[in-house]
């Protein structure tokens, strides 16, 4: 399956992508149905399961059914540590992993080797699965085609992390390097303050290392000041709502809507 996001990157474009915490597939499709370049779709905050990712990534590809563009790529977003868990993830029918809490050069590396199969990396083949069409193409085909169409991006959101940033950005196939503000805010004491100036200035280390290695700089952005400031530093993976907040401020906005005709 050809990555949507590659696809942008290499025309020098921005890939905007969506946060889904809700586990409902129709989310997802509707998602696909707007026009994201990306969904990403985590594993590491809320109770889904790698059959429930499945299920949400058919969805995804049900919603760009009849659309313009192809459908969005998937990014999956396992817990810190589960290796072995990406290449089911990508066995579902994700194109990209997002490995969380990546802290060194040793932990990026690891995060490339059951990412990618031999040569680049050591992940489990089957080649039975949804990313292979159950099967339907060659051993040598799929190999080639998962190697060159995934993509991988460690997320960096810790003051060790960002200590490491060139090092971490440095390794061969990692192909996005991702600023967490979320977490980094609160390992320096001061949660939820995303644009605080340390915060920006842990975010545009990470985006001088990833730029240096020539890789993509990516991160989120919810409030439009903070989107402005992460694009200002290079940003072209900008994650710029999640399900839930877009959800929950729409409803609010049309609550207040409507009690205004009331009066």
């Amino acid at each position: 399956m050809a990555s949507r996001c590659r696809r942008v990157w290499a025309e020098g474009g921005v890939v905007h992508a969506v946060l889904l915490h809700l586990t409902d597939p129709r989310v997802a499709e509707l998602a696909a149905r707007v026009g994201w370049d990306a969904v990403w779709i985590d594993l590491e905050h809320s109770p889904k399961t790698t059959a429930r990712l499945e299920t949400m990534t058919r969805a995804v590809r049900a919603g760009a059914i009849g659309a313009s563009t192809a459908a969005p790529d998937v990014l999956a977003r396992p817990g810190k540590g589960e290796f072995m868990r990406m290449g089911r993830l990508l066995e579902a029918g994700a194109h990209g992993i997002l490995y969380p809490r990546c802290e060194s050069e040793a932990e990026a590396r690891e995060a490339v080797r059951w990412m990618k199969f031999a040569p680049l990396g050591e992940r489990g083949f089957d080649g039975g699965n949804s990313d292979n069409g159950y099967g339907g193409y060659p051993a040598a085909d799929y190999v080639e085609q998962a190697n060159r169409e995934t993509w991988l991006a460690v997320q960096i959101e810790t003051p060790l992390g960002v200590r490491h940033a060139e090092a971490i950005a440095r390794v061969e196939h990692v192909d996005v390097v991702f600023f967490g503000p979320g977490d980094y805010s609160c390992m320096i004491g001061k949660p939820g303050r995303m644009t605080d100036p340390e915060v920006l200035r842990a975010a545009e280390t990470v985006a001088d290392a990833a730029h240096a290695a020539g890789r993509i700089f990516g991160t989120l952005g919810f409030e439009p000041p903070q989107a402005r400031a992460m694009l200002d530093m290079g940003c072209r993976l900008l994650v710029s709502g999640a399900d839930q907040g877009l959800l929950s401020r729409g409803m609010a906005r049309t609550l207040s809507s409507a009690r205004g005709l009331v009066g």
